[in-house]
């Protein structure tokens, strides 16, 4: 049997030995007091978040995928924060994999975890231009260590956010992220501290490889898809910041644009019609500051 109990995140703290014994209201400030350190702890791993997004940006620019592989609450994250993309930043470069298969986003497979083998199928198309971002509490996880062996010998830049030190993973790649939360208000219940570092640590490597990738102008989501009229408000209000404009010639203009918020922008700022906004897009590689000359 693996023995895990050095590690920080399987640790018992005794002074919540007794929290079943405490009121409610105490018990809500003990986990908000938790809460607290999370945000600590990421920030002390500022500049590992930094190189991890500087070598993940010039694989999304030839083409690559953002892949994130992890098992349980890990991988569970690592989806959310992939399914996310595609409506806000119009990307299908981010991608999750999960061990035991999408059934287990709703359904725990915690035995999926052991198997080393068991992201192969899903990696099978992963290439140089690829970053693979294994996310593990412990960062012991065989299916995670497994998906990295593999990506990197196909040359994949490869990422581990783990929340223990020194950890398996964080030997195993080229770019470690430890956050370390420390052990859990409830022992080995990482979905409470580790898994709130990992959800922040996620937000930042997709957010900010994003912003880089000029899918944003300044804080606004100008590569934002149109699917409902909560979305269409927003795309059109971005177009009159961007476009300075009226809402009634954002509106139309949005519409001439096809639901493309930054063709529109453009579309308003330089005066061109759709064609000619699309080829100045393209020039400029989707780079809407550097479409306005700006």
């Amino acid at each position: 049997m693996t023995r895990l109990g050095h590690l920080s995140t399987e640790g018992a703290r005794p002074e919540r030995a007794e929290i079943d014994r405490l009121p409610t209201a105490e018990l809500v400030r003990l986990m908000n007091e938790d809460d607290q350190s999370v945000a600590r702890a990421v920030a002390d791993a500022q500049a590992q978040i930094t190189g991890a997004i500087d070598a993940i940006v010039p694989r999304l620019e030839r083409g690559g995928r953002l892949i994130y592989v992890g098992a349980g609450t890990a991988g569970r994250l690592g989806v959310l924060d992939a399914s996310e993309c595609g409506p806000t930043f119009n990307s299908d470069q981010v991608v999750g994999f999960l061990a035991g298969g999408p059934g287990a986003v709703s359904t725990a497979t915690e035995s999926a975890e052991d198997d080393p083998d068991g992201a192969l199928p899903d990696l099978a198309d992963v290439t140089a231009d690829d970053a693979v971002v294994g996310i593990s509490a412990s960062g012991r996880t065989p299916y995670v260590l497994g998906a990295l062996a593999h990506a990197r010998g196909r040359g994949a830049l490869t990422v581990g956010l783990a929340c223990n030190r020194e950890s398996p993973l964080s030997a195993a790649v080229d770019q470690p992220i430890e956050v370390l939360v420390g052990p859990e208000f409830v022992a080995g219940s990482t979905r409470l501290k580790a898994g709130t570092a990992q959800k922040l640590v996620l937000n930042m490597l997709s957010t900010l490889t994003m912003v880089r990738l000029g899918k944003t102008y300044g804080n606004l989501m100008v590569d934002v898809r149109v699917t409902n009229e909560k979305l269409r408000d927003r795309a059109t209000r971005i177009v009159e910041q961007v476009a300075h404009a009226s809402h009634e010639d954002a509106a139309r203009a949005l519409a001439a644009a096809g639901d493309d918020a930054k063709l529109a922008a453009v579309m308003l700022r330089t005066g061109a019609d759709a064609d000619a906004a699309r080829e100045r897009l393209a020039a400029a590689q989707g780079q809407l500051r550097r479409a306005l000359g700006e």
